[in-house]
């Protein structure tokens, strides 16, 4: 099969290549996935989970992307709540080869089952950013009605679904992004937007939640904004700043079938959009990676046509 390698952590993007790679190997518990359509994080080559596998061993050339939208081709043993030909979407197993493939081997628990009136291409789009979405405003800030919500990069992956959800739950929502974002954010359900190259983050004022995809001066100055009681959410890493009188949480998503399930619910009522931009063959992904590289929406990988031919 084809697939995107990496093989030299020191080369970074330039190290990424297509290649023919064996077929996987479904074991227990696993589904054999035919891609049609995968997501990936520009971060994954500085992730060590890329490199090394449980046990710390180098387990390269390894295939990245995490978010895959396919139809299952073979089960592995003790597999069961899957079935051969079943569409599903989900997440592959950090530290096993990815979904930048024509084949992926992933735990059964990792999928969930895709509607048929769900296309591949929007699908691979949805798991990281909509698990993280959910986990960070729910499961960890515990967001409720009437509460109000800061989302950072509220235009990007995890935040436009970030401000669907809040916008849904009953939550006032204040996103933040560039200036060119303040429409994408407003449509989407925001109540406010401050531009963070031209606007005083301050001038958000005090809020009960704030869920942070940037990190560094956005992420330490944003504890002061967090009213008693809040909780200060990031995916970039631990804060150094804790909010006075709140609590400051650092999370990395978490598979989950059932919410998968429950986002695609979502996805077909029309509650839910997640923003896709551009859509690249298998070939082109490794430049997709580029540092800097900045497009509107998620960039996805399309592997397959709709009708399940191979892109050439």
């Amino acid at each position: 099969m084809r697939a995107i390698t990496v093989r030299d952590r020191e080369a970074g993007i330039s190290g990424l290549t297509l290649e023919d790679l064996p077929h996987p190997h479904a074991a227990e518990n696993d589904v054999i996935v035919r891609v049609h359509a995968a997501g990936f994080t520009r971060g994954e080559l500085d992730w060590p989970a890329t490199w090394t596998d449980r046990a710390g061993r180098d387990r390269t050339p390894s295939v990245p992307g995490h978010e895959v939208s396919g139809v299952v081709t073979e089960l592995g043993y003790g597999t069961t709540g899957l079935t051969v030909g079943q569409r599903v979407f989900g997440l592959t197993d950090w530290t096993r080869d990815g979904s930048l493939a024509e084949y992926v081997a992933v735990e059964a628990r990792n999928l969930a089952p895709l509607p048929a009136d769900i296309d591949h291409t929007v699908a691979a789009a949805l798991p990281i950013s909509g698990l993280t979405a959910w986990q960070g405003l729910f499961d960890h800030a515990r967001l409720t009605t009437g509460q109000t919500v800061l989302i950072h990069g509220a235009a990007g992956g995890v935040g436009s679904i970030a401000v669907q959800l809040a916008h849904e739950a009953g939550a006032r929502v204040v996103g933040t992004g560039r200036s060119a974002d303040r429409d994408t954010v407003l449509d989407l359900g925001g109540h406010a937007f401050l531009d963070l190259e031209n606007d005083r983050l301050e001038d958000a004022g005090q809020v009960d939640v704030v869920f942070d995809v940037i990190g560094g001066d956005i992420l330490d100055r944003s504890a002061s904004l967090v009213r008693a009681g809040g909780t200060l959410v990031t995916i970039v890493m631990p804060p150094k700043v804790q909010p006075k009188d709140g609590r400051a949480v650092f999370f990395v998503v978490e598979p989950d079938r059932a919410r998968l399930t429950d986002l695609a619910a979502r996805l077909r009522d029309g509650r839910l959009k997640p923003v896709v931009g551009t859509v690249l063959p298998l070939a082109e992904a490794p430049a997709a990676f580029a540092p800097g590289k900045r497009t509107p929406g998620r960039t996805i990988i399309r592997v397959r046509e709709a009708d399940g031919r191979q892109l050439q």
